[in-house]
């Protein structure tokens, strides 16, 4: 007999989770949310930049940290270009904790480290371990919303996605900005360098494509020294964080049976800039709209859930991923010091948009 049974389990408590979670138990599903860690969003592995859209789901403090109104992007020549590029810095665990909370307030039921062990699909029961205890839960329908390295699409058998890898230092400002800061160099293979601020400290990280390894410290240290030369941030570092980015495009299917993916599970984030947070809250409420709604009997509603996201995010990620392929070849050769190349493979130039 199973501990718990739900019509919808939500695994993951991320942006894409949260909303999920939400927006299921919101239309009459009853949920059970699980994630891995002890407190939601802990710890933070992101640059914590949201687009003007996602504001609302932003009140204010402690989310908010601040406005952001442009882009700065550096060529291997030193040359600059600057962009209109309007958002919002937060602070992403207590992003994520507000949506898991909106959840909660929901209905959904919130079960904090439990970790997904096994799902046994056939019969819709999932294997959880809290703790020192395991249990089981049955459900109608699964939203995997668990990350790049998502638990439950290896289980369904799906390859690994490919990645880029990330170490990202928090430091002080000595400044204020109101713009990110991107640097585009051939230290930085299939990826790029930022530096965005927020408030009176600053996110300084990079990722590189996995591909080219993944010690990331010395080329990140090298930049930090950089800056501190330059007076733009302090030599102290508040701290330290890192992951995966997921570069390799939407999965085949993001809906196999009962199961639904979503956020960085289903590979949304974009290839080129590694934004993510947008297409994982998005993703989540149409997942926790279709699950519910497919519960109520409406048959079509998960194919109709992956028809949705398909057309909402499918041409920009193609775009994204065409201008990897026509780029790879560059990568660790001299071509990838020229501005040519670096421009042809960054949002901030129109040469991207020819790809």
């Amino acid at each position: 007999m199973n501990e718990a049974d739900c019509d919808v389990l939500v695994v993951g408590l991320g942006p894409g989770g949260g909303a999920a979670a939400g927006a299921a138990a919101g239309h009459g599903a009853r949920v059970i949310a699980l994630d891995k860690k002890r407190r939601v969003g802990e710890p933070v592995q992101c640059a914590e930049f949201i687009p003007m859209p996602l504001g609302r789901y932003v009140a204010g403090e402690p989310v908010l940290q601040q406005r952001i109104s442009g882009m700065r992007s550096f060529l291997p020549s030193g040359a600059v270009k600057d962009s209109p590029f309007s958002g919002l810095m937060i602070d992403r665990a207590a992003f994520d904790q507000a949506l898991a909370e909106r959840a909660r307030a929901a209905g959904a039921e919130l079960r904090l480290q439990s970790r997904l062990e096994s799902v046994d699909f056939r019969e819709r029961v999932a294997r959880v371990r809290q703790g020192g205890r395991r249990w089981e839960v049955g459900y109608r329908v699964l939203v995997a919303a668990d990350g790049p390295m998502s638990k439950v699409a290896g289980l369904l058998g799906l390859p690994p996605q490919r990645v880029a890898h990330s170490r990202q230092y928090t430091v002080p400002l000595r400044r204020s900005l109101t713009e990110t800061m991107v640097w585009l160099s051939p230290d930085y293979p299939g990826g790029y360098a930022w530096l965005f601020p927020r408030g009176s400290s600053a996110n300084l990280g990079l990722g590189i494509d996995e591909a080219f390894g993944r010690n990331l410290k010395p080329p990140l240290d090298d930049l930090h020294r950089k800056l501190v030369a330059a007076g733009l941030v302090g030599p102290e570092i508040l701290r330290r964080t890192g992951g995966a980015i997921p570069l390799g495009g939407m999965r085949g299917a993001l809906v196999t049976g009962d199961v639904v993916l979503a956020g960085d599970a289903a590979g949304l984030t974009h290839p080129i800039t590694g934004a993510g947070i947008s297409a994982a809250v998005l993703s989540g409420e149409e997942a926790g709209r279709a699950a519910a709604r497919w519960m109520a009997g409406e048959c079509g509603a998960l194919l109709e859930y992956e028809e949705t996201v398909r057309e909402l995010f499918g041409p920009a990620i193609e775009r994204a991923l065409r201008t990897r392929e026509s780029l790879k070849w560059s990568w660790g050769t001299p071509a990838a010091a020229t501005d040519e190349q670096q421009r042809r493979g960054w949002i901030a130039f129109e040469e991207y948009f020819a790809v």
